[in-house]
């Protein structure tokens, strides 16, 4: 393992170009405007790289020169650690572990929903709806800083523009107010610089952009 890390020296983000989970570490490397070789590949055919560096052969794949991580939410948090600036989880302990929370629910909650309905079957129809469900009841949240719970950008922000922008892909369209509400904060992530430049072509795709 360590080998094949050490031949790299810059670091390189193995990333599927159409999962949230890449597109949120990616998402987080644009915000911090970190120098990243990001090397799109295909999940159901991995280079020998990723299946030496990860026992469990998932993307992301994040490798630093002798370190290789995996999972997505502790990549975001390894590279907030690695590049503080700008901060993406609050210094105080108390904020800190609250912000961590968050992502748990959106990780735990929302993320899951998202996989069955692009998987298909006949989860998905049940998965729609209380994705929906979840959101529309959520959408106060939105409206309610500029960002999600918060008055500054943080890891919950980069873990939930992703998944706001697959929505058309995931046949979910929210009507009025609360509607609304998700679609003016989705709107304030995906006019920013580093959400803009964290799009992958094939993610571009989903919306014409």
């Amino acid at each position: 393992m360590t080998a094949v890390a050490t031949r790299r020296s810059v670091m390189t983000l193995f990333s599927d170009p159409t999962s949230l989970y890449s597109h949120r570490v990616r998402l987080v490397l644009s915000e911090k405007n970190v120098t990243c070789d990001i090397v799109d590949v295909d999940p159901l055919d991995l280079p020998e790289d990723v299946m030496d560096l990860n026992p469990y052969g998932s993307t992301p794949t994040l490798v630093d020169r002798d370190l290789a991580l995996y999972d997505s939410r502790i990549v975001c948090e390894y590279l907030d650690e690695r590049f503080p600036h700008p901060p993406l989880l609050p210094v105080d302990p108390v904020s800190r572990a609250t912000t961590r929370l968050y992502m748990f629910r959106v990780e735990h909650d929302w993320y899951p929903l998202a996989d069955m309905i692009l998987a298909g079957g006949k989860g998905a129809t049940k998965a729609r709806k209380e994705l929906k469900e979840g959101l529309t009841a959520a959408a106060p949240i939105f409206a309610a800083k500029p960002f999600f719970m918060s008055e500054e950008y943080s890891l919950v922000d980069a873990s939930l523009a992703p998944l706001l922008w697959r929505l058309p892909l995931l046949g979910i369209d929210l009507g009025g107010t609360a509607g609304k509400q998700l679609n003016t904060y989705a709107a304030h992530m995906f006019t920013r610089p580093g959400f803009i430049n964290s799009l992958s072509e094939l993610e571009r795709e989903m919306r014409g952009a």
